[in-house]
């Protein structure tokens, strides 16, 4: 955990100059070292046969966001953080009973592991780990994705084995790294499009997007401590993607106004998760150090690129055990899906959890279904009903959760400052 860090934002939720000149300052020494931080990815595994990801009959998508399962290596690893009735018993096999559960219950149509799916330096194997760790959504014939945390690679496969094997494993829609982005920062820089409902007029338009990114581990620059940060080539991509997906949605056939809703991955927060309290958020921030949350301690501007995008309407991460909430920032949700696993560390008497997000279409004029309409979120707990709670709209295409002056002035002001920045670097 990262203390010490300090509030991101001023008062009415804009961003203070402090802040803007630390983004500012990050961006130009995260492209000043570009050239030599992003590796040439050779020879990635060849992916899984193209699986179509669609709505069903009944206008819904819904996914299944697994973080944090810390697996080592099954029945003889012991649970951490749990109740003393529970000390005996308990091992990573509760883990694979908790996936079992929740995929039975709801059904999704997706499953997202947001890294730290293994507790790589437990491992006696990580192969094997990985392949037990995945094996309740590899039974279970539903598509599947993964992205890594900070602890997958500290076993005995690199970052890079790792993303591979789960690139080769059974029912994965991971990818190893986009095949169009020659220099790419990380391993598991990936999206993926979701179609409309089999035949209607939006069967053929990805009318949701989902974008999968690498956060990294640690820190490679000595004199920047902590946990890494998404990179500029991670950013480029991401940018190139989205606009690209915006240009064809925009277009014929059918040419929308708007552009399609999406969703983000990844596992390591964003400085800007420390902007909520209980006064803005749904769910809880319980991480005692520091602000609450374990970001890196500089700031990529990541959290900017998507707001400039657009199209992105919440992010979704792990890392941070014991905090579970969502809050909106600039017209995004920022969320966690709290700690699922139980080999990761907790709080006795607190219970692991799951995040589910439901996409739903609204209805043409002709009775069809047709684009997005809402995006809502609820997190189940592994106990023995499966509580749900903390239900809500994330996103409603009818409606604005800001004032629209708000995003241009926070991103004009980062333009303007990252200028400065540059002149002053000169």
């Amino acid at each position: 955990m990262i203390s010490g860090k300090r509030d991101l934002f001023g008062t009415k939720g804009r961003p203070s100059l402090d802040f803007m000149v630390l983004v500012s300052t990050v961006w130009w020494l995260c492209l000043t070292a570009f050239s030599v931080s992003a590796a040439t990815q050779a020879d990635p595994p060849s992916p899984q046969p193209n699986q179509k990801l669609r709505f069903g009959q009944n206008g819904e998508f819904k996914i299944l966001q697994v973080a944090d399962m810390h697996y080592a290596n099954g029945k003889s690893t012991p649970c951490l953080n749990v109740l003393p009735s529970q000390n005996f018993s308990c091992s990573d096999l509760n883990t694979t009973v908790f996936i079992n559960r929740m995929i039975q219950a709801e059904k999704p149509n997706l499953i997202v592991f947001t890294g730290d799916n293994i507790f790589g330096f437990d491992c006696t194997d990580s192969a094997k780990s990985l392949e037990a760790a995945f094996a309740p959504a590899i039974a279970s014939n539903i598509p599947w994705v993964a992205v890594l945390g900070n602890h997958d690679q500290e076993g005995t496969l690199s970052r890079e084995g790792v993303m591979k094997h789960i690139v080769g494993m059974k029912n994965t829609l991971s990818k190893f790294n986009p095949p169009e982005a020659h220099i790419i920062d990380g391993f598991g820089n990936y999206n993926l499009e979701v179609g409309g409902v089999e035949g209607s007029d939006f069967e053929n338009k990805s009318v949701l997007n989902l974008y999968f990114l690498d956060s990294g581990d640690y820190s490679k620059v000595s004199t920047i401590f902590g946990y890494d940060w998404i990179k500029p080539s991670q950013q480029l991509w991401f940018q190139r993607t989205s606009a690209k997906l915006k240009k064809a949605y925009k277009s014929g056939p059918l040419p929308q106004k708007d552009a399609a809703p999406g969703l983000t991955y990844f596992h390591i927060p964003l400085p800007e998760y420390a902007s909520f309290d209980s006064s803005n958020m749904t769910g809880v921030k319980l991480e005692p150090d520091g602000n609450g949350i374990s970001s890196a301690s500089v700031n990529s501007g990541f959290f900017t690129t998507l707001v400039s995008a657009g199209d992105v309407k919440a992010v979704f991460i792990g890392h941070d055990h014991l905090n579970d909430f969502c809050g909106n920032l600039m017209n995004i949700q920022l969320c966690y899906a709290g700690g699922f696993g139980y080999h990761a560390y907790g709080k006795a008497g607190w219970s692991r959890r799951a995040r589910v997000v439901v996409a739903s279409l609204e209805k043409t004029e002709k009775g069809s279904w047709g684009d997005v309409k809402s995006i809502k979120t609820w997190k189940r707990l592994d106990d023995q009903h499966l509580t749900g709670i903390d239900g809500e709209v994330l996103w409603s295409k009818n409606s604005q959760c800001i004032n629209s002056q708000t995003v241009p002035f926070y991103w004009s002001m980062l333009q303007l400052l990252g200028w400065v920045s540059i002149i002053l670097a000169w």
